[in-house]
Parts: structure tokens; sequence; C-alpha cells
């Protein structure tokens, strides 16, 4: 009981270093966190501090392990997914996505609905993107960025 105490006061530990934008040292908090107890969350937060590195093939693995240790947790569904896109790997992340929105134990739950709208508009599925944000407005009514999305995906249809 006490290794776990120990990791989950690491764990807060690394949220207060990331949240201050002290990146290394949340890994470092992480790290020692999953060395004494490994968490699906730990996993998923160690890997959200890589992708800000821009290590995206650690972050990537660190989501696979989150998986393996909790596959309900949908935080590194949509985290994997959504490092994928932003290396333009567009169709793997679509797999990783579509978990997201059916992970049991997820929030936010529109984030994988938002992603997808980006990566279907980026792949000029204008339909299927506004599809997308709609369903994500529908969880989250008034999200900015989804508004700003639909009305720019609108404005190119009419014209």
């Amino acid at each position: 009981m006490f290794l776990k105490r120990r990791a989950v006061a690491l764990w807060n530990d690394g949220q207060e270093a990331h949240l201050s934008g002290k990146i290394e040292l949340a890994v470092e908090c992480y790290s020692k966190s999953l060395d004494l107890f490994p968490t699906a969350a730990a996993h998923t937060f160690r890997g959200w501090a890589f992708s800000i590195l821009k290590r995206w093939d650690e972050a990537i693995q660190e989501c696979k392990m989150a998986i393996q240790i909790d596959p309900t947790f949908g935080n590194p569904y949509n985290d994997m997914g959504s490092y994928l896109l932003i290396q333009g790997r567009f169709d793997d992340a679509i797999e990783w996505l579509e978990k997201a929105k059916v992970a049991p134990r997820y929030e936010p739950r529109h984030f994988p609905y938002m992603n997808l709208g980006r990566i279907y508009a980026a792949k000029g599925m204008l339909w299927r993107a506004i599809e997308e944000f709609e369903t994500a407005l529908k969880i989250r009514p008034g999200e900015p960025h989804c508004l700003a999305a639909l009305a720019d995906l609108k404005s190119k249809l009419a014209d």
C-alpha cells in the first residue's frame, strides 16, 4: 500500500510540474511513479509530456502501455489519435479516435469527435467533418473550437 501511495504522490508532483511548464521534471516524476506502481494514468500523462517535447514515438508508446494496463481508459486512445493527427498520419489516427469514442471511462468525451472532424476536414471530407463536429457539440454544447470549425466548414460548402 505504501508504494501505491508514494506512486500517487509522485504522479501528483508530475501533474503540478506539468501544469507549471516544467515538462522534464514532470517526465521524471511520472517515471518514478511508474517505477513504483504502473498505472494507465501515469503512462498517459508521461505520453502527454513527451508530446509537448515533440517526442512522438515515445508519446505513442506510452499510450499503448496505458491501454495495456487499462483498456477501458479512453484518454490514451484519444491522445494517440491526436499525436498521429499532428504527424499527418490520418488513417492511423482514425482507428484510435474511434476507440476513444466508445471507451467506458473517458472524459472529455467530445475530444475524439473534434479530432476526427479535423482529420476529415483535412482529407476534404467536409460533410463527414461537419457530422463529427456537430456530434461533439451535442456532447459539449457551445464548445468554441467546434463552433468555429463548423462555421469555417459551412462557409466552404457555400462557396
